[in-house]
């Protein structure tokens, strides 16, 4: 479902994370249905925040996983429509998890370079 072009944004994306390992890290993720008719005001949010410790590929189940203390976030593999580089040390993820339903991701790295 994501393009080519995406999917090796993403994995450059993951051998790359290293760089951020120690760096406060924010994640915004919405829920939201109909990616034609997306409005801030009808999606859900939740905003997370922690300093990146470790990342990963989960083979089982295909995830992308980011973790901190107390922290532990994924992302499928499988169900990525999009992905983008929107600003510096800010990346967003799109998944579909239904008909119309999508879950956004906006990760923002506090970098210290």
């Amino acid at each position: 479902m994501i393009s080519d072009e995406a999917r090796i944004n993403v994995l450059l994306f993951f051998e790359d994370i290293a760089k951020y390992y120690g760096c406060h890290t924010e994640i915004t993720e919405g829920l939201y249905a109909r990616i034609d008719n997306f409005s801030a005001h009808g999606t859900t949010w939740n905003l997370s925040e922690f300093t990146l410790i470790r990342s990963a590929y989960r083979n089982e189940g295909a995830r992308l996983m980011m973790e901190g203390e107390k922290m532990y976030y994924e992302i499928s593999a499988e169900r990525l429509v999009d992905f983008k580089q929107p600003a510096r040390h800010t990346y967003e993820f799109v998944e579909l998890y239904g008909l119309n339903v999508y879950r956004i991701t906006k990760v923002v790295f506090q970098s210290r370079y």
